[in-house]
C-alpha cells in the first residue's frame, strides 16, 4: 500500500534514519514509536511528502489516496468547517468546484454541458451526493454541534479546530490515513468514538500518539524508531512493552539455558493472545500475536528514567478534609459546595467536563488562588508534592539545572546529590549544565519530577502529568505511582493512567460533585449507566 526504499535522512552530523525500508499494507493499524526526538513526526512528513529525505523514496500504490491529520490550525480559517471537512478529500472538492463553477455559467454552452456530464459521473462514482451528510457525521461523532456546521473556522475554539481537521483527515474513506497525535485536545467520550471508528476503519492507518490505551486499542502493529532504523513488530504498544522487557530480562540471565527462554517467551505470546480475544479487535489480532516467530521479540534500547517517590515521614489518619468549597470565576461557576474527605492511601482521579474546574481547586489547596467560601485542612503531618499544569513560571531564571534544583533541596546541597536526582530523570553530564529557561516542554516536566522526587513529599497533587512526556517516562511514572505509599490527588487525559493508578474517582461540575469507590473503567461503565 505504502512503502519506502532505502530512505536516509540526516540534519548535520545527527542521523534520524539510515536507509529505511518498511512496507505498510492495507487492514493494519502501524503506531510509530520512539523516544522524544528519535524522529516519529519526521517520518509521518517523509511519508506524506511533507519532507523530502536525503536519499531514497516512497511509494504509494497507484490510484490510492493519502489522507494525512493537518497541523496547522489556521490554515482554513477562511473556510466554512462543514466546506474544510470534505476538502479532505481533494479530488472530490476539485470536482465540486468545478460543476459549481460551469453551471453558474450565464452563457452555458454545449461544451460545457458535456464537461458538466462527465464530472458527474465522477462525482457519483465518488459517492459525492452523500459528501455533505457525510461530514456532518463525521463532526457529529466528534462533538461538533451542526450549530457550527457553517461558521467559518476561525470563529470556532481550539479544541474545536482539531476535531474538526481531524473529521477532514477521516472524510471520504482515505485508502491510506496519516495521524500525528489524533488524541490532543480530545475528550476520553470522543476518543472513545475515535477508536471505534479505525477499528471499523479497512485500510492503512499509520498513527503517533502518547495514549497507549489508544494504541493499545486500535494498533495491530508498532514500529519502533530506534538508532536510525525502524523495526515492525507485530501487537499493540503492551504487547511491544512487555515483551520487549521480558526480552531484556533474559539477555540478562546468563544462566538461563535457551530452552527455558524459548518456553517463556511462547507461555508469554499464549498468555497474551488469549486476552487479545477479549479486546475490541479480538479475532485479527489473536490470529496475528499466534503466528509471532520467537526471534521477533526483541529486547528495546531505550531508556526508561528512575522515577521513585518516597516519603520522608509517613502521613498520619488525617490526610485532608474539604468543607462547602465554592469558587467562582468572571460569574462563571467552577467550584459548588465541594464536602469530600481524603482517606490515608487514597488514589483520587478527578474528572469532569472542563478541566479549568479541577485545576483551579488544585490551585485553592496549593494556595495558589483562593476560595470564595468553604475551608479545606491538611493534616498535621501531611507535606504536598504539587506539579501544575503551567509550569513556565519556575524556569523563568537562567540557572543550570543543578543550580536550578539546588535551591528546592532543604538540607542537602552538594552537587553530587542534586546530580543523582537529575540523573533520574535522564539529565547527565553537560545537560545538567543547560539554562533552565531554554528547556523543552518534556524537560520541564522532568525537572518537576526531580523537585517532587527531591522533596519526599507524603501527598502528591498532579495536574494533567502526562502532558509534554514521552512513553517511556509516561510508564515509568505510572509505575511508580502505584508503588507509592502515600496519597495521590491528581487529573489526567491518559485513560490507562488513570485506570491504574485511580482507586477512587471524583467527578467535578458546575452543579456539584459525585464521589465513587473503584476503578476509572468501573465509574465510565456507571456513566453509560446513567446516560443509557
Amino acid at each position: 500500500m505504502i512503502s519506502t526504499d532505502n530512505v536516509s535522512l540526516a540534519y548535520g552530523k545527527r542521523v534520524l534514519f539510515d536507509e529505511v525500508n518498511i512496507k505498510f499494507t492495507q487492514g493494519n493499524c502501524y503506531g510509530i514509536i520512539g523516544a522524544n526526538g528519535a524522529g516519529k513526526s519526521t517520518f509521518l512528513k517523509i511519508l506524506t511528502g511533507d519532507i523530502v529525505p536525503n536519499s531514497g523514496s516512497v511509494q504509494i500504490e497507484p490510484g490510492k489516496r493519502l489522507s494525512v491529520l493537518k497541523q496547522d490550525h489556521h490554515e482554513f480559517d477562511e473556510e466554512v468547517v462543514l466546506n474544510t471537512v470534505m476538502m479532505g478529500h481533494k479530488k472530490m472538492w476539485e470536482i465540486m468546484q468545478e460543476k459549481d463553477a460551469i453551471y453558474a455559467k450565464p452563457d452555458f454552452s454545449e461544451a460545457d454541458g458535456n464537461r458538466a456530464s462527465e464530472l458527474e459521473m465522477v462525482f457519483a462514482e465518488m459517492d459525492g451526493w452523500n459528501a455533505e451528510s457525510d461530514a456532518a457525521a463525521l463532526l457529529s461523532g466528534l462533538e461538533i454541534k451542526e450549530e457550527n456546521h457553517y461558521k467559518l473556522m476561525k470563529d470556532l475554539n481550539g479544541h474545536q479546530k482539531v476535531r474538526v481537521l481531524l473529521a477532514q483527515a477521516l472524510f471520504g474513506n482515505p485508502d491510506i490515513l496519516v495521524l500525528d497525535e489524533p488524541t490532543n485536545d480530545l475528550d476520553i467520550k470522543t476518543v472513545s468514538w475515535l477508536e471505534d471508528y479505525l477499528l471499523n476503519f479497512k485500510n492503512t492507518v499509520i498513527v503517533v500518539s502518547h495514549d497507549r490505551h489508544f494504541l493499545d486499542t486500535v494498533c495491530t502493529h508498532v514500529a519502533d524508531i530506534d538508532f536510525g532504523a525502524i523495526k515492525v513488530f507485530t501487537g499493540n504498544y503492551t504487547f511491544w512493552y512487555e515483551s520487549s522487557q521480558l526480552a531484556l530480562t533474559q539477555r540478562s540471565s546468563a544462566n538461563k539455558k535457551a530452552e527455558e527462554k524459548k518456553k517463556e517467551l511462547q507461555d508469554f505470546i499464549a498468555r497474551f493472545s488469549a486476552n487479545a480475544a477479549k479486546s475490541k479487535q479480538a479475532t485479527s489480532r489473536k490470529k496475528l500475536l499466534e503466528k509471532i516467530n520467537i526471534e521477533d521479540i526483541q529486547p528495546s534500547s531505550r531508556k526508561y528514567p528512575a522515577i521513585i517517590f518516597t516519603q520522608n515521614r509517613e502521613a498520619g489518619d488525617q490526610i485532608l478534609e474539604i468543607k462547602n468549597l465554592n469558587k467562582s470565576i468572571e460569574g462563571k461557576k467552577l467550584i459548588h459546595n465541594l464536602d469530600l474527605y481524603v482517606n490515608k492511601g487514597d488514589k483520587i482521579a478527578f474528572v469532569g467536563d472542563d478541566s479549568l474546574f479541577i485545576t483551579t481547586l488544585f490551585k485553592i489547596l496549593m494556595e495558589e488562588e483562593k476560595a470564595d467560601s468553604g475551608e479545606f485542612r491538611f493534616g498535621q503531618t501531611i507535606t504536598t508534592g504539587y506539579l501544575p499544569n503551567e509550569n513556565s513560571s519556575y524556569f523563568k531564571s537562567n540557572d543550570n539545572l543543578i543550580d536550578w534544583l539546588r535551591q528546592y533541596s532543604e538540607d542537602e546541597k552538594d552537587e553530587v546529590y542534586i546530580r543523582g536526582f537529575l540523573g533520574k530523570m535522564l539529565f547527565s553530564g553537560q545537560e545538567t549544565l543547560k539554562q533552565c529557561n531554554v528547556l523543552s516542554g518534556g524537560e520541564k516536566v522532568r525537572c518537576m519530577l526531580s523537585r517532587m522526587m527531591l522533596a519526599g513529599a507524603n501527598l502528591l497533587i498532579l495536574d494533567e502529568p502526562t502532558n509534554h512526556l514521552d512513553l517511556e517516562s509516561i510508564t515509568a511514572f505510572n509505575n511508580s505511582l502505584q508503588n507509592f505509599p502515600g496519597t495521590v490527588l491528581f487529573t489526567s487525559h491518559d485513560h490507562t493512567f488513570t485506570q491504574t493508578v485511580a482507586n477512587r474517582i471524583v467527578e467535578i461540575s458546575a452543579d456539584g460533585f459525585s464521589d465513587k469507590l473503584g476503578t476509572f473503567d468501573e465509574y465510565m461503565e456507571s456513566k453509560k449507566g446513567v446516560t443509557a
